[in-house]
C-alpha cells in the first residue's frame, strides 16, 4: 500500500477528511456529504492490490454503503418535510419516529450491526490486514457517533429500546456466528459485530462509558491487525496454516484474541466492566445478560481456539512466551505486553477496594 504513494496518502486523506466533515456538519445533508466523501476515499484503498476477491469486497462494500446512504437521504427527507429544515436536531427529528428510524437504520447498515450485518465478514474475507484495520475502526466512527448524538437528543423511547435490542442481538449474534469458523478474517469480523453491540448498548446510557469501550476496542484491534502484518501473514487463510507457519506468532495472535474476547486480566476485560457497572443502575438486566452471554460465546471459541493452537505447540506457557518475545521483532512485543498487562491496574484497584 505504502508503495504506491503518494496516491495512497490522497485516498487516505479524503477518507479522513470525509468523517471529519460528517462529524463536524450541522444537517443531514453534509453528513450525507462527508459520509459519501468517505467512501470515495476509502474504495481505492479497498483495491490497492488488483485482486479478484479485493474487487468482490469492494463492490459488495459500495452497494451496502449506497443503501445506507439511501436510508439516510429518506429519514432526512420525512424529517424535512415535517419541519423544512435539514438541521441535524430539528423538530421534524424529534417528532417524527419513523424519519429517526430511518436514519438509525442508514448508520447501522454502514457499521453492519445486527440485523444489517450478514455483508460484513463476506466483505473482509477478501480485504488485506490495513484494509480490514481500517473497515473495522475508522468506518465505525462516523455511524457510531451520529448515532450517539441522535441518543442525547432524547428521543422517543421505543428507539431507545430498538437499539439496546439490536445491541443485545448484534453481541449474540456475533458470538454464534464465529462458532464454527476458521477463517481468521471471518472470526474477526464476527468478533466485531459483538463489539459493536456492546458499544451501542453503551451509547444508550453514558457517553463517556461508550468512548471507553471504543477506544480500547480500538486498540486492541489494531494490536490484532498489525501483528498479522507485522508476521508478513498476507496470503493467511486459517488458524492452522498459522500455527504451521509461525508458532510463536500464533501464539502471540491468539493472546491477543483473548484479549479482544475480554478475559481477565487482558486489557479487553477494562471495556466489558466499565459497560457492565454503568449498566448496575439500570433496569435493563435483561439486555445486559443477553450481552454478556454473546460474549461469553465469543470468549468460549477463543479458549477453545487457543489451547488447540498451545497443545499443538507442545511447549510450555513460559516458554512460548519467551521463544515470542525473541522472535516476533520491535512491532509486535510491545503489543503483546499491552494486551497482557492491561487489565493488570483494574484488577489490582478492585481488590485494593475489596480489602
Amino acid at each position: 500500500m505504502f508503495s504506491s504513494l503518494p496516491f495512497s496518502f490522497m485516498f487516505f486523506t479524503i477518507m479522513v477528511a470525509g468523517t471529519v466533515f460528517s462529524l463536524s456538519s450541522s444537517h443531514w445533508l453534509g453528513i450525507w456529504a462527508g459520509l459519501e466523501v468517505n467512501l470515495i476515499g476509502f474504495l481505492p484503498v479497498l483495491v490497492y492490490q488488483k485482486e479478484m476477491l479485493e474487487s468482490e469486497s469492494a463492490v459488495k462494500y459500495f452497494i451496502v454503503q449506497a443503501l445506507g446512504s439511501s436510508f439516510l437521504i429518506f429519514g432526512s427527507l420525512f424529517s424535512y418535510s415535517l419541519s423544512f429544515s435539514w438541521e441535524f436536531l430539528n423538530q421534524g427529528i424529534l417528532g417524527a419516529p419513523f424519519g429517526s428510524l430511518y436514519l438509525i437504520m442508514g448508520l447501522l447498515l454502514k457499521m453492519g450491526v445486527f440485523p444489517f450485518h450478514f455483508w460484513f465478514p463476506s466483505v473482509m474475507a477478501g480485504l488485506s490486514w490495513i484494509s480490514c484495520l481500517l473497515l473495522t475502526t475508522w468506518q465505525k466512527v462516523a455511524p457510531i457517533f451520529l448515532i450517539m448524538c441522535l441518543i442525547d437528543a432524547k428521543l422517543v423511547y421505543t428507539v431507545f429500546i430498538l437499539l439496546c435490542v439490536l445491541g443485545a442481538g448484534s453481541s449474540l449474534m456475533g458470538g454464534l456466528g464465529g462458532m464454527n469458523q476458521t477463517q481468521i478474517r471471518a472470526l474477526l469480523a464476527y468478533s466485531s459485530i459483538g463489539h459493536m453491540g456492546w458499544i451501542i448498548y453503551a451509547a444508550c446510557y453514558s457517553e463517556s462509558g461508550m468512548k471507553v469501550y471504543f477506544s480500547i476496542y480500538v486498540v486492541i484491534t489494531i494490536c490484532v491487525f498489525l501483528s498479522l502484518w507485522a508476521l508478513d501473514l498476507g496470503s493467511l487463510s486459517n488458524l492452522g496454516s498459522l500455527n504451521k507457519k509461525n508458532s510463536n506468532g500464533a501464539f502471540s495472535f491468539m493472546v491477543m484474541l483473548l484479549s479482544l474476547g475480554g478475559l481477565p486480566p487482558f486489557l479487553g476485560f477494562i471495556s466489558k466492566w466499565v459497560v457492565v457497572n454503568l449498566a448496575m443502575s439500570t433496569d435493563s438486566w435483561g439486555f445486559l445478560f443477553i450481552l454478556i452471554i454473546g460474549s461469553l460465546l465469543s470468549l468460549f471459541y477463543y479458549l477453545n481456539l487457543f489451547f488447540s493452537e498451545v497443545l499443538s505447540l507442545k511447549i510450555s506457557f513460559v516458554s512460548a512466551f519467551n521463544l515470542s518475545a525473541q522472535s516476533m521483532g520491535w512491532c509486535v512485543n510491545p503489543l503483546l505486553i499491552v494486551n497482557l498487562l492491561g487489565g493488570v491496574p483494574l484488577i489490582f484497584y478492585l481488590l485494593v477496594g475489596f480489602f
